[in-house]
């Protein structure tokens, strides 16, 4: 449930700021009757990796900076041979994307932590 802050600064379509990352793309924030919803757009090797959408937790997000009181989002993806717990917040106007990769398929790669960074996409 959404509390008294405001979700606006997080909702829409955001595109990556490294336009060659092998990382994210595309992150799409949306809200509806029930809560916030947040789609991610994998780069893969030959095109684009649709992640499923799931439905976010909505977290306090008190920065250190000139006392900000916001709201942050916290996002589980389940990806068949990973899990990516992902924390999205807004900085500056610039979406911030933390994600920490856990391998549950037995490849014995090693579990990993990135951020990514976003702006917003016209609409």
């Amino acid at each position: 449930m959404i509390t008294s802050a405001n979700p606006a600064s997080l909702l829409g379509r955001w595109l990556n700021t490294n336009r060659d990352t092998r990382g994210i793309s595309e992150c799409v924030v949306t809200q509806d009757g029930e809560g916030i919803t947040v789609s991610i757009t994998a780069a893969g090797n030959s095109e684009p990796v649709p992640w499923p959408t799931v439905r976010a937790t909505v977290l306090a997000n008190l920065e250190e900076e000139a006392g900000q009181r916001t709201i942050a989002l916290l996002a589980k993806f389940d990806l068949g041979y990973m899990t990516a717990d992902t924390h999205v917040r807004v900085n500056k106007g610039v979406l911030v994307i933390v994600l920490y990769f856990t391998f549950r398929d037995e490849s014995g790669r090693s579990n990993y932590l990135n951020r990514e960074f976003f702006y917003r996409a016209e609409a």
